[in-house]
């Protein structure tokens, strides 16, 4: 039954797309530097774009710091992955949820700081290969720096035509990883909103990162990425259509999907429905299990696996165990969303965390059919 009605949504969701898009798609994985899953360890026939993550910004010259080592891990990322059959296109990423979102906001806001930064972010990834580059800051506050953020971009924009020409080579790709949603709706600050604009004339699209929705942080059990929110507006699919209602071109938007799940410890184990109340993170790191991991703890403590309907997510417990997860049949309602949006395409969080025989992966990739 519930194949069923999954099915059925995809379907109707699909038919409501009629735009025909001339870019090709963009199936992408970011990828953070480790020794347990390098860079060879990727399945590149899933994929059209690599993404390193992170660097960044020295705090006095605004520049990239690039170390030694670090400098050893570009080039092997990126040659490795130019050598694979096939090989894909590599995107430096520039921040991450563990960046000073301050230190962005300064370099974003004056002429001089913006040069620093942009003329280093362009050398350094012509020096190592790179495809593209990635700005990943978690989060803009106000409408000030959310100005600031597409005058940067702007500038971002003429200093990589620039360099094309300089250098006669095709242009990097400029992208950008941003909040779910097109403005700051839950923050407690005045509303604020990212420069769709500067967005849609500077950057080659926007990582929505649609994940992370739900999570121990609340003492309710939710969808860590549920598609739908039938009581409020945190879900995937307003996420997203938030960003096309605001103004951005769907060919500039890629959907983000996790492979990882978010953990809950029940307050009580005979109620273990989405909602159910519950006193804290649960198994894995900080209440965060990889995709795998999820697989493993199904797997080995007989967990009861069920769909709800209602937000198209998945999710198990045993015990007081509560894990909330998208899977391949979730997935695969997603990307058919994803494309009755007429969206780019999608992005993963991240490598290293689908089982070793990439199931998500493989059948986002098989569900993603061109229009």
């Amino acid at each position: 039954m519930i194949n069923h009605i999954l099915l059925t949504t995809a379907v109707i969701i699909f038919a409501t797309c009629h735009t025909t898009t001339l870019s090709s798609p963009v199936k992408a994985i970011y990828w953070s530097e480790n020794q347990i899953f390098p860079p060879s360890s990727i399945n590149t026939s899933l994929f059209t774009h690599v993404y390193y993550a992170f660097l960044f910004p020295n705090n006095l010259t605004y520049a990239l710091h690039v170390s030694d080592a670090t400098a050893s891990t570009l080039t092997n990322f990126t040659t490795t992955l130019r050598a694979k059959t096939p090989p894909v296109k590599t995107i430096l990423s520039i921040g991450g949820s563990n960046s000073n979102a301050s230190l962005f906001a300064l370099i974003a806001s004056t002429a001089a700081t913006r040069a620093s930064f942009i003329n280093s972010t362009i050398q350094v990834s012509r020096t190592f290969g790179f495809d593209g580059i990635d700005l990943d800051w978690e989060f803009p506050r106000d409408s000030n720096q959310m100005n600031d953020l597409g005058q940067l971009f702007h500038e971002w924009r003429l200093a990589i035509s620039a360099d094309a020409v300089a250098t006669r080579r095709p242009p990097l790709l400029l992208t950008a990883a941003v909040y779910f949603a097109v403005d700051f709706f839950l923050s407690s600050t005045p509303p604020h909103k990212y420069p769709v604009d500067s967005i849609n004339q500077n950057v080659d699209w926007v990582n929505v990162m649609s994940y992370s929705l739900r999570g121990p942080w609340g003492n309710v059990t939710g969808a860590p990425s549920g598609l739908f929110d039938p009581i409020q507006n945190i879900s995937v699919s307003f996420g997203l259509q938030s960003w096309i209602q605001g103004g951005v071109v769907p060919e500039k938007v890629v959907m983000g999907l996790p492979l990882y799940g978010m953990t809950w410890q029940l307050q009580d184990p005979n109620v273990h429905g989405i909602g159910s109340d519950a006193t804290g993170p649960g198994p894995g790191l900080n209440g965060a299990m990889a995709y795998f991991q999820v697989v493993e703890f199904n797997n080995q403590s007989g967990a009861k696996v069920a769909y709800d309907v209602e937000t198209r997510s998945v999710y198990s417990y045993s015990g007081s165990s509560w894990v909330g997860y998208d899977d391949p049949l979730t997935v695969t309602v997603k990307v058919a969303y994803a494309q009755a949006l007429c969206l780019r395409g999608y992005f993963f969080w991240a490598a290293g965390f689908d089982t070793s025989d990439w199931k998500i992966s493989t059948q986002a990739s098989r569900a993603w059919k061109l229009a």
